[in-house]
């Protein structure tokens, strides 16, 4: 009921005639005890309030006999957490959007025979953002320069470009801004992503996240897939660091699971080097509470200023 009124959910709810369960905070007891009481169907998370459900204690979990229909956005859900998610018992729907286009502008359709493959490669699948909302004129992946569309290979990268009616007329007081994020007619998201060949949009990552170490582009959300896929890791982040001889290398902040063996450092650069090709590893990793905001999403740039100061 935040932010744009949740982006209007709060009312199609009610048109629908549902019910609202409201909770003053986020915690994972009184959402366990909500959808037992009170019989949940349908609920909105950040991927952080997803990864708090599949780490809650065992004592605080209630079971249910519904299937509960989740949607998430606000941040790219590994697609860890999203198997996690469907092995308790949630039907998980990948939500993509920014301020500027009135939040969700892509989603995650369900497709046939998704519920036919392993549960590996539907949380792959369902990782993506998808296709664009009826809201939305049209979601593309173009070269920023040219303008062009990007072969839909699910290989080659250019950036999110959006155009509909939701979309924003401009930035307040602000025509330089709102210039350079319209050019060529189109939304610039800043999000880097390539599209598939069955018209599924996925974001690589952040224009502003990517890490360029000795001339090779590292996407960070691949090295956080990777992160989130270890036995003892929670959540994890990862950001550039400053190198004198490389200009930039991945640094790691890795939240671990609670009650779990001693990890190091050397562990975590292990995993990702029988991973990934090395140059995308991690050569620092920092263990701690990662910091937020009050909507769930990881603060990059507070992670990029620690970072910096080594």
């Amino acid at each position: 009921m935040f932010h744009c009124n949740g982006w209007t959910y709060t009312w199609a709810v009610t048109l629908a005639g549902g019910t609202h369960v409201c909770l003053r905070r986020v915690e994972p007891a009184l959402i366990f005890a909500a959808i037992a009481e009170h019989g949940v169907t349908h609920m909105c998370g950040a991927p952080v309030v997803l990864s708090m459900l599949i780490h809650a204690p065992a004592d605080v979990r209630r079971p249910f006999d519904q299937k509960v229909k989740i949607a998430t956005g606000g941040a790219a859900p590994p697609s860890t957490v999203i198997s996690q998610m469907e092995s308790m018992g949630f039907a998980v729907t990948h939500l993509y959007g920014l301020t500027e286009s009135y939040g969700p502008s892509t989603v995650c359709l369900w497709q046939p025979g998704l519920d036919d493959l392993p549960l590996d490669e539907k949380a792959a699948f369902m990782a993506r953002q998808g296709v664009q909302t009826p809201m939305i004129e049209e979601a593309a992946v173009m070269n920023p320069a040219t303008m062009k569309p990007m072969p839909a290979d699910g290989a080659t990268m250019g950036e999110l470009m959006l155009r509909g009616n939701t979309v924003m007329k401009g930035y307040l007081k602000n025509p330089s801004a709102t210039d350079e994020a319209f050019a060529g007619g189109w939304f610039h998201t800043g999000d880097l992503a390539v599209m598939h060949q069955d018209g599924y949009v996925e974001i690589k990552d952040r224009a502003k996240d990517v890490i360029i170490s000795g001339g090779e582009n590292i996407s960070s959300l691949e090295v956080e897939e990777v992160l989130y896929k270890h036995p003892s890791v929670m959540e994890a982040a990862v950001v550039a660091r400053p190198d004198e001889k490389w200009g930039e290398t991945p640094q790691a902040f890795v939240t671990l699971k609670p009650g779990v063996a001693a990890v190091t450092d050397r562990d975590i650069i292990a995993w990702c080097r029988g991973h990934l090709a090395h140059y995308k590893c991690p050569r620092y990793v920092t263990f701690g509470p990662l910091p937020k905001t009050s909507t769930g999403k990881i603060m990059k740039f507070d992670l990029r200023e620690q970072a910096k100061a080594g």
